[in-house]
Order: C-alpha cells, then sequence, then structure tokens
C-alpha cells in the first residue's frame, strides 16, 4: 500500500492545496484591483488550479507599496537634487503658469519630482548620433557615469559601449551600470563579467534566478538614462543595440526618440539612477562625490555647454513602477490629455491602452481635439501587433486619426499636447509600461521643444500610412478574429 493511497493523507494534502488556492483568491479580492484583473485571477485559480496558480507566482503578485529606498537614504539624495537645482540666487524655482500649472503640481505630488526650469534639450531621433554623441559625452567624463539600459546587446555597438566603459574605469571613473536580466537574458554573462573585471561596477535588475527571484520575472525595469559627471544626462526609448544604428534583418530602420538633458534637469535623472541602485542593494556613499549617487560636480558648475541644436525648456522625471502606489506615468498623461484644447499626438510601438485612456482619448477627439496615433505598420511582436489593432475601428469613429508608419519599425515614446507639454521617455501606450514595468518619462513644458517635436511627428507621418474607417472595416475577417483573441490578452502582455 503506497503512502499516498492512505485516506487521511490523500484527504490532507487535498485540504491544503485547497486551502492555498482559496487564500491566494482571497488575497487577491482583497486587494482591491481592477475588479476585472481580480476576476481573471480567480477565475484561472479555480478552473486550473496547478496552472492558475503557477501563472499566479509569476505574473500575478502585486508589490505596490514597497519601499524602493530607506527614508533617510531618500532624504538625503532628494537633498542634492534640491541643491543643484536652485536658481543661481538660491531661490527655489517657480512652478509654470497657466494651463500647466495643475499637471506640474499634480506630478510633483504623486511622484515626488520636482519642477525644473532653465534645462537644455537636444532631440535624436536617429539611433547613430545619438550614440556618436553619448559616447563623446562618456569619453569626456572626468568623475561619474552612471548608466540603466534595459537592453544591453553583445553586439557591434554593445562591444564598442562595453569597451569605452572600461576605458574609462581604468582611467579612475566611477562608472556604474544597471542592465534588465530579461531585457538582455539573450546576452551571455561572459559579456558582462568581463566589464566587471575591468572596474566596472554593473548589476542585473531582479536577477531571474530559480528559485529565490522566480516570481520578479513579471516586473522588468524599462529604463533608459544616463547621467554623466552631474551635466549631461539622456533619457528616451533606445536600447543599446546595432538596430537603433543599422536596423536588422526583419526592419531596415529603427525609428526612435531619446533626448540629451543638460542644465539642472540632470540632477533628476542622477537620483532616478540612485534610487534603482540602492533598491538593488548597492550602497551610497552619500558624503562622496565620486561614489553610489554623486553629485560629481558641484551645483552651479559648469553645464556642459550649449550646443546650436539645444532648446530650452522646464521639466520634470515623472517614474513610475509596480512598487508606486499610483500608475504615475499614466495619471499625468490622463490628466494632460484631458486638458488638452488643440492636440494629442502620440506615438508608440503598442497602442493597448487601459480603459481609462481609451475613453480619455475618445473624449477628447469627440470634443474636436485633434488626436493623432502613430504606431507601426508591423512590429517586433505579431501578437502586439495584433492586439494594438483591435482598438483602431472604435478609435476611428471617436474621430481620431490613426497613421501606420510603414518605413520601418517605430519605436518612438512620444506624446504632445496643445502648443508646450510634450513627454518622452520609456513608457508605451500600454498595460504593461503602466502597472508592470519600472519606466521614466520626462514631462517637457516648453514651446520650442513642443514645436520640434511636432515637426518631426509631421516629418513621420509622410512615411505612414493613414487608415480611414471604411477602408479599415474591409480588412480580412480572420485578421478581425486574431485582434479579438489578442486583445484578451492585452493586460498581461
Amino acid at each position: 500500500m503506497s503512502f499516498l493511497a492512505i485516506p487521511w493523507v490523500y484527504w490532507t494534502i487535498v485540504a491544503i492545496y485547497a486551502a492555498t488556492v482559496l487564500g491566494l483568491a482571497g488575497i487577491i479580492v482583497s486587494e482591491n484591483r481592477n475588479p476585472l484583473k481580480s476576476l481573471a485571477w480567480v477565475t484561472v485559480l479555480l478552473t486550473f488550479p496547478i496552472g492558475g496558480l503557477i501563472l499566479y507566482i509569476f505574473f500575478g503578485r502585486s508589490i505596490k507599496n514597497t519601499r524602493m529606498i530607506s527614508r533617510r537614504k531618500k532624504r538625503a539624495l532628494k537633498r542634492l537634487e534640491e541643491k543643484a537645482t536652485l536658481r543661481p540666487d538660491g531661490a527655489e524655482p517657480e512652478v509654470v503658469a497657466h494651463s500647466n500649472t495643475q499637471l506640474a503640481m499634480m506630478a510633483a505630488d504623486i511622484s515626488d519630482s520636482r519642477f525644473i526650469p532653465d534645462s537644455g534639450i537636444e532631440i535624436f531621433t536617429s539611433g547613430k548620433e545619438k550614440f556618436e554623441s553619448l559616447m563623446a559625452d562618456i569619453r569626456a567624463a572626468r568623475k561619474c557615469v552612471s548608466m540603466q539600459y534595459y537592453i544591453f546587446e553583445d553586439d557591434e555597438l554593445g562591444q564598442r559601449m562595453a569597451d569605452l566603459l572600461i576605458e574609462k574605469a581604468r582611467q579612475g571613473v566611477a562608472v556604474r551600470v544597471i542592465y534588465d536580466d530579461i531585457g538582455s537574458i539573450g546576452v551571455s554573462r561572459r559579456f558582462f563579467k568581463r566589464m566587471a573585471r575591468e572596474g566596472v561596477q554593473i548589476h542585473p535588475f531582479f536577477r531571474v534566478a530559480f528559485p529565490p527571484f522566480a516570481t520578479r520575472i513579471n516586473w522588468r525595469n524599462h529604463r533608459k538614462i544616463v547621467a554623466i559627471d552631474g551635466r549631461i544626462g539622456y533619457i528616451g526609448g533606445m536600447n543599446i543595440a546595432s538596430r537603433y544604428i543599422s536596423g536588422n534583418k526583419k526592419f531596415p530602420v529603427w525609428r526612435d526618440t531619446h533626448l540629451r538633458v543638460t542644465g539642472p534637469g540632470v540632477a533628476a535623472l542622477r537620483y532616478s539612477f540612485a534610487v534603482d541602485w540602492s533598491f538593488m542593494g548597492q550602497p551610497l556613499d552619500l558624503d562622496s562625490e565620486s561614489a553610489g549617487h554623486p553629485q560629481c560636480v558641484p551645483a552651479g558648475s559648469d553645464q556642459a555647454g550649449s550646443r546650436h541644436n539645444t532648446l530650452p525648456a522646464s521639466v520634470q522625471l515623472v517614474t513610475s513602477g509596480p512598487t508606486d502606489r499610483w500608475s504615475n506615468v499614466e495619471l499625468i498623461l490622463l490628466k494632460a490629455i484631458g486638458a488638452a484644447r488643440k492636440r494629442v499626438w502620440i506615438q508608440t510601438p503598442y497602442f493597448l491602452p487601459p480603459e481609462s485612456m481609451l475613453r480619455a482619448l475618445q473624449t477628447a477627439a469627440l470634443a474636436r481635439v485633434d488626436v493623432r496615433v502613430m504606431m507601426p505598420q508591423r512590429s517586433d511582436s505579431a501578437i502586439l501587433t495584433y492586439a494594438s489593432r483591435s482598438y483602431i475601428s472604435e478609435c476611428l469613429r471617436a474621430g481620431m486619426k490613426f497613421y501606420l508608419f510603414s518605413a520601418g519599425m517605430l519605436h518612438s515614446k512620444v506624446v504632445i499636447v496643445d502648443d508646450d507639454f510634450s513627454s518622452v521617455g520609456s513608457a508605451n501606450i500600454d498595460f504593461r509600461s503602466f502597472e508592470h514595468n519600472f519606466e521614466s518619462n520626462l514631462m517637457i513644458y516648453g514651446t520650442e521643444v513642443n514645436s520640434e517635436l511636432r515637426r518631426l511627428f509631421s516629418d513621420d507621418m509622410s512615411r505612414s500610412l493613414r487608415l480611414r474607417l471604411q477602408v479599415w472595416a474591409r480588412r480580412p475577417l480572420h485578421h478581425k478574429a486574431a485582434e479579438s483573441i489578442m486583445r484578451l490578452l492585452s493586460p498581461v502582455l
């Protein structure tokens, strides 16, 4: 007689398992999430107990309100940021006037993001130009380079970047790198170990190793941030990969948007990097200019000069992630869209908006705001392409305009509202970016940056197919079926 054949053993195991499943279902309900998502998880757990339990462990857990950094360290880092962003006379910066005042104050309240005037913005849409500029700035670094990317490929560009970082580390520059373990999962560990051996402080964000961190696979650090000597910063949508320069087999062009930031706005990028660095358990030497989240150069020092294509702007860095109480980036964009009077122009590689975002865009269009959405005609994911297209028909009926970029892969994450507000960063218009990923977007208050982004958007329209409702409605039936099926998966894609 086998052990499991003993009745009391069998029923004990069944009872424990049932209690586990029902307990998890109770936890899901008690978290007061979106009712549809809660109901979906409860249904999966009750219908497929074993598979549902595994899926929930990997993809269903919540880490909201998890503290990323101690209060003591946060206060110390905030003091450094504030010192670097004060006006030359020591006065606090004034928040923008009129239409964007509430938006700026909201961003400050929900994400603790400081409003920073007198910054400079240079816009890159060419990977070649962006990486040439970035590598030139790194070569000129004197004290510190803090770098964070979702993907750090071991290709031609990745090797060049690794060699440069090693060179700067040998020169005594403090070089710190964060890469996402899932985003760079196809890269050999030898590639990163070589940099570590040569003095580069490099660490993965949420290393996926069994068993301890397997449950973190759903939370990805999608940010792309660089801060150099406290004087120069970069933020946007480009990862470190050669495809942004020369394309790949699938797409001859990878069109993206990235920013070079100078002036006091760089302090916000340094602060964001420091929080993530600390969250991964890395020490911060707050008393040293060369360690952790360094001041690197004293406030008010050389601001990296001004280049002819640098535009003036006030900025706020809004970060968002699964540890935050609010979906910070989503709420800021919702506020901006709701206040729009002229236009809302969006570039995104994937368009899977939460219901609130979908209704906000439709409402704006119905109110005669010029709402335009541009996404790739074909993205790097067939599933996401079909899921994104499932929203087009109802948006067209509301008066929104849709453009499918046909010259390659559109990876840009840009939102343009009216004449003086823009957002550029890492967040896509989708569930994953708003709820599961660690993201960072630079909110920009300034007519000149807005005007230049509009010009670039218009240029991209000439390389895009505008969709018309009558034509779109005649697409093949099997495409419509695939879109509907993939849409069901949109909250977890």
